[in-house]
Parts: structure tokens; C-alpha cells; sequence
């Protein structure tokens, strides 16, 4: 199957706006969130990026969606999957962020795709909390490969981490409140997967980090679903798509994916 089947298909919720924030664990959303409107909890259909990716996308035609990512797992996998939108765009890192895009620019991205698409579901697909972290500690993280490799080639500890993690956290909210105010309809704030961030795992006594395939324990499979009206809704209109990832440099989205840690 290559999914959680125990989670929600997001495609069925009500939803006109759709924001996701990578590997955002659900109990540190509500710590650190002060975003207007009420937090729920789902269960993802996912523990990665690409498993949350077939569990939503595989075989759907989505003609009503507009997803703008600074994710390439979607560009990726959209032909494997069968999957279709009205509109795929790929919000390429920017020299700011570094090895990833920045919260802001993604944010700027998904303004100019409400305003262009204004009859069309918007998903905006914000990479942060996902290292790399773009905080004051963590901007001081050797990123190497996926959690594991950064925290030993960073040499630094659990609470250097979970701190960094936070940072991260509060980057992207801060630039999620007010988009909130720019987008129409009901919006839906949440996550493709959760974050292990120092949990042992048994039978070993060691601490996990990152987000392992297919380990569907809570605290990689709960995440957050904030909702938040903003205005009347809008009517939403099915249409052929104006454009497929065929236009988007592949090339990119496989350097994308190694910059976030992932073995493609």
C-alpha cells in the first residue's frame, strides 16, 4: 500500500485552503501556535513526505487544486501514482534559505497563487519545521543526510536539537499568521507527518530523530488541524490543468529532496 491506512484522506475533508507544515508534531503545534481559530488533531497517512504524497494523491484527479510546494516528492511521484491537479507549483530554494526555501518565500509564492487561481482549492506546502533549521541555533547545524547524520556531524545534543526544532517551528508560524488573512474560505492548517525528537525506542534504549517510512507511532502520524474562517467561501470550479511537472526541472527536485535529508 505505501501508507498509513489508519489516516485520513485530506482530499475528503472541507477544506478551501489547505497549509502544511513539514514534520510539524501535533503536541508541539499546540505548545508554540498562536494562530486564530480552533486546533483539532487527524491522523496522517503518512510518517514522510512521499507516503503522505500516496496516500492523498494516488489515482485522483484533481482538477479543482492548485498545490504550490517547496516539497519535490509530489513532482516525483505524480506519474507513478497517477496523480493529476489543476496546477503544480515548486517553490525552488532560495539563496536566503540556504538548502531549503524559506517560509516567506513560500508564503509569497501561495498569495500569488490564490490571487491567480481564485476558484480552485489551494494546498501551500511550507518545508519548515523540516531541517534544515533556519533558527539562530540551528542555522549552526552541519546538515548532512537525514536527522541521525546532522546530529553526529553537528555534534550536539537532545536539547540543542528540540530547541532547534522549535525555532523552526515558530519561523514558519510567524509567517503563516498572516497569510491566514490572505487567503479566502475555511483554512486548514496541518501536517504531512510528525518529527521523532528524542524518543527511546524499544527494545534499545537509544533516542530517535527524524522521520523513519512506515513508523506509525503518534508522534509521527499526529498532527495538527487548525481551522480558521476568513470571509465567505468561494465557489470552487473543476478545470483541465494548465500545466503538468513536465515544465519543472527534475534535475532540481531530486537535488531538493538530498538537500532535505531524504535518499531518493
Amino acid at each position: 500500500m505505501g501508507y498509513n491506512p489508519a489516516g485520513i484522506d485530506v482530499f475528503a475533508e472541507d477544506w478551501d485552503a489547505l497549509v502544511i507544515l513539514d514534520a510539524c508534531r501535533y503536541d508541539e503545534f499546540v505548545q508554540r501556535s498562536t494562530l486564530p481559530g480552533r486546533t483539532e488533531h487527524r491522523i496522517s497517512r503518512g510518517s514522510t513526505s512521499s507516503e503522505f504524497i500516496r496516500g492523498n494523491f494516488a489515482g485522483k484527479t484533481l482538477h479543482d487544486v492548485v498545490y504550490v510546494s517547496a516539497n519535490g516528492w509530489y513532482a516525483k511521484l505524480e506519474d507513478d501514482i497517477g496523480a493529476a491537479v489543476h496546477a503544480f507549483e515548486f517553490v525552488e530554494r532560495d539563496t536566503a534559505g540556504g538548502l531549503t526555501s524559506r517560509p516567506e518565500t513560500v508564503a509569497a509564492a501561495a498569495r500569488e497563487a490564490a490571487e491567480r487561481y481564485p476558484n480552485k482549492r489551494l494546498v501551500v506546502h511550507f518545508m519548515q519545521p523540516h531541517q534544515p533549521y533556519l533558527g539562530p541555533l540551528g542555522s549552526r547545524f552541519d546538515f548532512s543526510g537525514d536527522m541521525i547524520d546532522t546530529i553526529r556531524h553537528s555534534n550536539v545534543g537532545h536539547e540543542e536539537v528540540l530547541q532547534a526544532y522549535r525555532e523552526n517551528l515558530d519561523l514558519v508560524l510567524n509567517d503563516v499568521e498572516p497569510l491566514l488573512d490572505d487567503l479566502a474560505g475555511k483554512i486548514v492548517v496541518t501536517a504531512d507527518h510528525g518529527e521523532l525528537l528524542g524518543e527511546r525506542e524499544r527494545p534499545l534504549p537509544i533516542r530517535s530523530y527524524g522521520h523513519p517510512e512506515g513508523v506509525y507511532v503518534k508522534e509521527l502520524v499526529s498532527v495538527p488541524w487548525h481551522i480558521y474562517h476568513n470571509g465567505d467561501r468561494q465557489e470552487i470550479v473543476a478545470e483541465q490543468p494548465v500545466q503538468g511537472t513536465e515544465k519543472i526541472d527534475f534535475e532540481r527536485v531530486e537535488q531538493n529532496l538530498r538537500d532535505l535529508g531524504y535518499r531518493t
